[in-house]
């Protein structure tokens, strides 16, 4: 009650105390306190608020409890509330009374929304670079399996053959813009609140931009009162990592089904792999079933968030507070996510030849015979109907599509009611013509455009992100 117990006669019931208090959780802001407080001590020099000699020793007793915090020789006092008070009776103890003079100007309003941010921005950053490092690992994959067929799925049947490489860097689209998220929501909460007071502004004349620019901030907000309640840089940045863990949850969850025997295309390493309590034989990707699992933890506290938000007047409210734990612990289960599924990709190991054979059922080059078809003059949806044909008759004797007869082709096409059709029916040639682009090579080769799975395209898509992520 010594920071704000004036006003008051009686204490806090300890039930009051103990539900309010935030010091377990916003302990991570402490090094950001420390960055907040030596920045606003200049801020309060060059107001004339401290002399020089003042704010001499309150960034000497700042850099030495900074020192403690990395030293881990801190002790936290519950009674204290929160991290900040807990650093300012701290550094009272070291300098004396003239840490007093620490916090005119700001409030716990203004100074935990810097803190904040502060750390937002660094986590952003550190986050950054581990997707980076998912990126890398999937890169460095699709080159060692540059030439891999397999077979792509739409409603979790096969559709057509793909290379496994620009699977892979489907991938890696995806954790792009999740970086491109990430980085929109830092340079949204890189700007400070500091001097905005609990709500009405500093009463003292503070230079808040040079303030500012010694944080790193690219400027200031400019209205007190959003500034002192705006959390809209927590909920975006909650969004982006939430997104980011979907995307990561689509690959475990790929992982999950490929490295089933029944589908045979990957095995993970004994590094990334559990076996069972009861079951000699299993051989579980628990890794990513847990990174599966996981999501909808940070799926739901975005939604905590928007939700606490939705309901707050302007200015500060002690909801805020909660605004904390969600976003620490969503930002430790990204982190922790990508360095997991990045060690996983980095070991995993590929069967080429069951993907390639998968590429080889469920008929899964008609389109490419229905392409060619076209280019012969049959329009589009009659060719959808011949292939579609062609495939019956396959399928009713077991056969692939590059196995079928003249004869049988000749009937698919006779059926037509299309003249071009009509007229292939008649060509003795048409047969051997429409069997070979019924193979995954050559169906892969005809999505020849940009972000097609044509080889010479996949090159291209797979070079240019070597080079950006700075890959021989």
């Amino acid at each position: 009650m010594k920071t704000w117990g004036g006003r008051f006669e009686g204490r806090p019931d300890p039930r009051a105390a103990d539900f309010g208090r935030s010091i377990e959780v916003d302990a991570e802001l402490a090094l950001d306190d420390i960055d907040g407080s030596i920045a606003h001590v200049s801020g309060l020099e060059r107001a004339g608020v401290v002399s020089a000699a003042e704010a001499r020793t309150l960034r000497a007793g700042l850099a030495g409890l900074r020192a403690d915090l990395e030293a881990g020789t801190v002790t936290w006092d519950p009674a204290l509330e929160d991290v900040h008070m807990n650093l300012e009776f701290a550094l009272e103890a070291r300098v004396g009374p003239v840490a007093r003079k620490l916090h005119t100007g700001r409030s716990r309003n203004d100074q935990v929304s810097t803190d904040l941010r502060l750390w937002l921005r660094r986590t952003t950053d550190e986050l950054d670079a581990r997707i980076v490092g998912l990126e890398r690992a999937l890169v460095q994959l699709a080159q060692r399996h540059a030439g891999a067929l397999m077979p792509a799925h739409t409603h979790v049947q096969p559709a057509q053959p793909v290379l496994f490489a620009h699977h892979l860097l489907a991938y890696v689209e995806m954790l792009e813009r999740d970086r491109g998220r990430l980085a929109d929501a830092r340079r949204r909460a890189n700007v400070s609140p500091l001097g905005s007071g609990a709500i009405a502004g500093a009463g003292f004349r503070l230079d808040r931009e040079a303030v500012a620019a010694e944080l790193g901030f690219d400027g200031v907000t400019h209205n007190s009162i959003d500034a002192s309640g705006d959390r809209d840089f927590v909920a975006e940045t909650l969004a982006g990592v939430a997104l980011a863990m979907v995307h990561l949850s689509r690959l475990a969850e790929e992982l999950v089904w490929w490295s089933n025997p029944r589908f045979g295309f990957v095995r993970l390493s004994d590094a990334f792999s559990t076996g069972s309590s009861m079951l000699p034989n299993k051989r579980n990707p628990d890794p990513a079933e847990l990174v599966r699992g996981r999501a909808p933890r940070v799926i739901g506290n975005v939604t905590g968030i928007l939700a606490m938000l939705k309901g707050l007047p302007l200015g500060y409210q002690r909801d805020l507070q909660e605004d904390k734990a969600p976003l620490f612990e969503s930002c430790a289960i990204l982190r922790g996510s990508l360095e997991v599924m990045a060690g996983a990709i980095g070991e995993l190991e590929v069967d080429e030849a069951r993907m390639a054979e998968a590429a080889g059922e469920g008929f899964i080059t008609a389109v490419a015979v229905a392409d060619r078809l076209v280019e012969r003059g049959v329009a589009f949806r009659a060719a959808h109907h011949v292939v579609g044909a062609l495939v019956r008759a396959a399928e009713a004797r077991r056969a692939q599509l590059d196995e079928l007869t003249d004869e049988e082709i000749a009937t698919a096409l006779g059926e037509s009611d299309d003249e071009a059709a009509l007229a292939l029916a008649q060509d003795p040639a048409a047969g051997a013509d429409l069997r070979s682009q019924a193979t995954p090579i050559a169906a892969i080769g005809r999505a020849d455009v940009i972000g097609g799975t044509a080889p010479a395209r996949v090159a291209a898509e797979l070079a240019a992100a070597a080079a950006r992520l700075g890959i021989a």
